[in-house]
């Protein structure tokens, strides 16, 4: 609001010095008269934000004409603007701000020269102190010991898990339940985020796996203006009315983050030492996480750099003379600084150059101040340093740390000369010598016209290393920004790409290192190997400098010795092309470093089997695509083939598909401002063909004009040679294209779309890593699911939610299994359907949820049964499409066929030697083999069981000669004992409970007679007994003979051998599949029809349930399995 609007006094105090650019601060007092009682009244009814304090003191900038404020600046009288520096309900507070300024920052001003450097320091200084302040009252509301562990208790209470599901903090919000909001407490745990309402006598409860969040953003709706929205794959939800939302978002993305990577992207991820053990993670932890991963990506340092210490400071800067505010962060190796506004000044000065860390004396002009010294003869001076001594004592015991592990002196040289050179080495003689590509003689030949412009380049760069610094601690602003969107000169560009990647540090630190690797890789056989050499004449063939076995041999050492260093990423395409380019420029140690400061550093996760690095920031590419271009998104709905498109240019950097002397000005941007360069130069390439996009038909059409302009995009200062791109995708000039100059496309990037910072990339790629891994999840499942559908009978949606299942059992025993290595059952390099794969507890459970065979007691034990027949490889782990073929058979086989099954698991493997030992069920009357075989029915008719049995034997020789399929082993009588206890324990509570006791008695005292009647003749040694005599009339003993004999005592000679010897009781398979035929009421049981879904519906409701009872008689569990019966 204008003050004008309101009577004010103002108390005129001189500044500290006088004269026609004396800057001033006033004390400002509200005049108390009617007028302003009552503007004052209205100030305090309608709105207490707008009240005009009694007492405010300004710095006036008299003449000036431009607006803007720190806290609440106004602008006065129409061309003066006053700085609101304090405010003050009476006179007395007023004056003690005002003595603060005497003391603390009045002297200082009189160092400056000019008004404008003055309203920037006091500007700094303001700002330094609110944030000081906003982060002290941050630090006041940290939560309550006694008021967590009351929240704990509520939230062990409320969702039952087991004790190593940790609560990491809980927040009091709404959720969204269509337009009803439900007031309650938002609990956020290790693997979940769990919701708990009571309101109005309804009970709410939310359990949402932070693998099954699909996205997590912050967003608006017509009721409120900040939510957070968390999406799966079947349901939104909303969370608002946070009292400190930021803070909330942050824990939960950096949570989703974590567990995610965790669990589905163990492949190449490596957790902070911190969080290795999930049950140890704290609220501190996550955010210690997010600030670290942001300092590292800011100034693109290792990622085993840890942040130690975040100050505000100030720092000398000569070439503006006067000290920048800013933030001091010290790591393990290095000390960085960043002005507080933004592009102003950055500084990273690894300890491996420091000299000397000292503390010199405190002033009033120089508070609190240290000296850092360099080893090429330069000293940085930071004040205001809170806390000054701990910070040097710490600094220096790091300090001392560094000089130890690496003792070696570093020499930066900076040599002109040393463009082009190839170390060609022979490494195992240790000799090295520098050879000349014949490219270098050739580019001195042909482009002689246009040294003059290097030379220019080349006065501009010497310029600037004078004034601000020419190693790795060199001053970074907007000004060396520019110098690099111009293009770096060519002697320049090697030296300067090591300085900005910082791997010249690298260099320094290890020396040897690269001689070691390449001796150590020479001579090995693998498959980088393999794919290296095949791709070594790929790299730049237009070239000259790979036109000879010099360069080719120097490449090929440098991607052998980096796949050797880091076998995870091995070698992947691309990096050849890449490689290529930095030997062009760089002698082979050099290269090498600056290859593993792009793989490990400014291009994470890029090279990999599944490159998801490089597909998050495509899907980040496509969100700027519809902030930046929302016509151009519009007309494309579907940005996936933009994105398929784009995606060498963020692998290649540009080199593939420009020519080579425009795509190293890209490359000389992207060292300085990291994978932000790609991003912004992106959005102005498709800026510049917006108009034609729009008009294109299709895909290929759009890929056409990309390429095209691609093609087009010159370098007409270059003294480089003309190059063709061997990679371009299109080569054919039938339309001529406009030429466009490098330059110019890089300036227009910078200028239009250079402005996201940082941290708003990285919060980008919080976002997209989700979206990202949940896609390859989604593709996994799909193909497991397209390889599972043609051999089992399931409807797909029914096959894809026992898929959920599968999956989620996987992932429940890995959030409380403790030490269990989840690598080992979780693998993304392997094939789709060998990815996931669960344990015999694991499946267990589901058989438990989802078997149709449901047995009481007994079915724990036939779970443990199915799981060893399953498990063909005996490695203790199956797969998806194992427990799928399993359940077919149950819910959708023919009678035979769930027979069989039920077979195999009453014999060896799935039979263990204990499970034999059982109580023989031949006591129980209704399995006495003397009761008669001709048995009564209750309409009075008889059937004679005798009967039965010799056609029985008469079917089972005549099919014994036309199998083709492998005989199943002899089942031995212990093993027909438990094959009984199953079948009587399947039929407990059916509803023709009674008629199945009574034909699964008769069916298996048929069956024992027949086991009888085998014995018998094999200790006769002969094929007739008197049992077979009386069955004479109906089968001739030859043909009872000829099925006995191939029963027990010649085994089909590709069958696994018979557990029992010559002489035991033994029934084959064939035997009590027919016997079994022979009662209706059997064949109505196993061939009545079964359904999935209501077994798929119960388990998915009672899945977390039965996990969780289960998890605390675990232990009591396991040591009760070996003597289960």
């Amino acid at each position: 609001m204008v003050i004008d609007a309101v009577p004010c006094e103002l108390l005129t105090a001189p500044g500290p010095e006088s004269g026609s650019n004396a800057l001033s601060f006033v004390i400002q007092v509200r005049r108390q008269l009617g007028l302003c009682r009552l503007v004052g009244a209205l100030d305090a009814v309608l709105d207490s934000n707008a009240r005009v304090a009694p007492f405010r003191i300004l710095l006036q900038v008299p003449g000036s004409q431009v607006y803007s404020a720190i806290a609440c600046g106004e602008l006065l009288n129409g061309s003066e603007v006053y700085w609101a520096i304090a405010i003050g309900a009476t006179a007395e507070e007023i004056n003690q701000h005002w003595e603060w300024l005497e003391q603390n920052l009045l002297h200082t001003l009189s160092v400056f020269d000019n008004k404008e450097d003055i309203v920037s320091f006091v500007k700094g200084k303001v700002k330094a102190l609110i944030a000081e302040e906003t982060s002290s009252k941050l630090a006041e509301q940290e939560e309550d010991p006694e008021k967590f562990r009351e929240a704990l208790v509520k939230f062990e209470s409320r969702f039952n898990f087991p004790e190593a599901e940790k609560l990491i903090t809980y927040y009091s919000c709404c959720c969204w339940k269509g337009k009803v909001p439900r007031q309650g407490w938002l609990y956020l745990s290790i693997n979940h985020l769990c919701f708990y309402s009571f309101f109005l006598g309804k009970e709410l409860k939310l359990i949402i796996p932070w693998v099954e969040v699909q996205k997590l953003e912050r967003t608006s709706n017509v009721f409120m203006t900040d939510t957070v929205r968390v999406t799966t794959a079947n349901k939104e939800r909303d969370f608002s009315t946070f009292l400190n939302i930021a803070e909330a978002f942050r824990i939960m993305e950096q949570l989703a983050d974590v567990t995610l990577r965790r669990l589905l992207d163990n492949e190449i991820f490596e957790l902070d030492p911190g969080l290795q053990d999930p049950t140890q993670i704290t609220k501190r932890d996550l955010e210690a996480r997010a600030q670290n991963e942001l300092f590292r990506a800011f100034f693109r340092l290792p990622r085993k750099e840890k942040l130690h210490e975040v100050m505000d400071c100030s720092l000398w800067t000569p070439f503006s003379r006067c000290h920048t505010a800013g933030t001091m962060y010290t790591s393990d190796s290095y000390i960085c600084f960043a002005s507080k506004e933004n592009g102003c000044c950055t500084v990273i000065i690894p300890l491996r150059e420091v000299i000397s860390i000292e503390k010199m004396e405190d002033t009033s002009l120089l508070p609190n101040p240290i000296i850092v010294s360099i080893r090429s003869k330069t000293a940085f001076q930071f004040i205001e340093l809170k806390d000054r001594d701990t910070l040097v004592e710490n600094l220096l015991q790091r300090f001392k740390e560094v000089n130890s592990n690496f003792p070696f002196p570093l020499v930066v040289e900076f040599l002109i000369c040393e463009m082009l050179l190839f170390t060609s080495s022979h490494m195992r003689t240790g000799k090295q010598k520098h050879e000349l590509v014949f490219w270098f003689v050739f580019f001195f030949n042909v482009c002689s016209c246009s040294q003059s412009r290097e030379q220019i380049k080349e006065s501009l760069w010497d310029d600037h290393f004078v004034e601000y610094g020419r190693t790795v601690c060199m001053f970074r602003t907007e000004k060396i920004r520019k110098l690099v969107a111009m293009g770096i000169p060519e002697s320049l560009r090697g030296k300067l790409w090591l300085l900005f990647s910082d791997a010249q540090t690298d260099l320094a630190s290890h020396p040897g290192y690269y001689v070691h690797l390449v001796e150590a890789s020479m001579g090995r056989c693998c498959m980088a190997r393999e794919e290296i050499e095949r791709d070594l004449h790929r790299s730049l063939p237009e070239h000259p400098a790979f036109q000879s076995e010099t360069g080719i041999a120097a490449l090929r050492r440098v991607l052998t010795a980096y796949a050797h260093r880091n076998p995870k990423i091995g070698y992947c395409q691309s990096m050849n092309i890449l490689t290529s380019v930095l030997l062009l420029y760089a002698k082979e140690e050099e290269a090498f470093w600056l290859l593993v400061a792009v793989c490990e550093r400014m291009l994470p996760d890029y090279f990999n089997h599944r490159v998801i690095g490089a597909q998050v920031d495509q899907s980040v590419f496509e969100e700027l695509i519809k902030e930046q271009l929302p016509e151009l998104a519009e007309h494309m709905k579907d940005l996936t083939a933009l994105a398929s498109i784009s995606l060498s240019w963020f692998l290649t950097l540009f080199l593939s598909i420009m020519p080579l002397e425009s795509a190293v000005n890209v490359v000389d941007c992207f060292f300085y401002d990291g994978i932000k360069a790609i991003f912004q130069l992106g959005l102005a390439i498709l800026e510049a063909n917006a108009v034609d996009l729009c008009n294109s038909k299709d895909d290929g059409q759009a890929l056409m004009i990309l390429s095209r302009f691609l093609e087009h995009v010159k370098n007409e200062e270059s003294p480089l040679p003309p190059i063709g791109n061997h990679h371009a995708f299109f080569s054919d000039d039938q339309e001529p294209s406009p030429v466009t100059e490098i330059a110019n496309l890089i300036h227009d990037s910078y200028e239009k779309f250079g402005d996201h910072s940082v941290e708003q990339i990285e919060h980008m790629r919080y976002k997209h890593r989700i979206r990202v891994l949940q896609s390859h999840e989604d593709t996994t499942k799909q193909n497991v699911l397209r390889v599972v559908i043609p051999d089992v009978s399931f409807l797909p949606e029914d096959l894809e939610e026992l898929y959920d299942l599968f999956k989620r059992e996987h992932l429940l025993r890995c959030y409380w299994a403790g030490g269990s290595a989840v690598p080992e059952r979780h693998d993304p390099s392997r094939p789709y359907a060998e990815q996931y794969r669960i344990d015999a507890q694991q499946f267990a459970s589901l058989f438990r949820l989802l078997s149709p065979w449901t047995c009481g007691e007994h079915t724990e034990l036939l779970a443990h049964r199915t799981f060893r027949l399953l498990d063909d490889n005996m490695d203790q782990l199956i797969e998806f499409k194992a427990l799928a073929s399993c359940l077919d058979v149950m819910y959708n086989g023919e009678m035979n066929e769930k027979i069989k099954l039920l077979y195999k698991l009453h014999i060896p493997p799935a039979l263990t030697e204990n499970e034999r030992d059982s109580q023989s069920p031949l006591k129980n009357p209704l399995l006495s083999t003397s009761r008669p075989l001709v048995i009564g029915k209750s309409n009075g008719d008889a059937v004679d069981y005798q009967k039965q049995l010799k056609q029985m034997l008469k079917d089972l020789a005549k099919e014994k000669d036309t199998k083709t399929e492998k005989e199943l082993p002899k089942m031995s009588q212990k093993e027909f004992i438990q094959f009984c206890k199953t079948l009587y324990s399947m039929f407990h509570e059916d509803p023709e409970e009674n008629d199945l006791y009574q034909a699964i008695a008769t069916v298996t005292t048929l069956l024992l007679q027949i086991g009888e009647v085998g014995q018998r003749s094999l200790s006769l040694g002969s094929g007739s007994d008197e049992f077979t005599e009386d069955l004479q009339p109906e089968a001739s003993a030859s043909e009872q003979d000829a099925v006995f004999t191939d029963t027990v005592k010649s085994p089909h000679k590709d069958s696994q051998p018979s557990p029992v010897t010559e002489g035991d009781w033994t029934v084959s398979f064939e035997h009590i599949l027919a016997s079994l035929l022979t009662e209706q009421s059997l064949v109505n049981f196993f061939e009545k029809p079964l359904e999935l879904k209501p077994k798929l519906e119960n388990a998915k409701l009672n899945q977390y349930s039965l996990r969780t009872n289960g998890m605390s008689c675990q232990s009591r569990s396991e040591h009760a399995k070996p003597n289960m019966q």
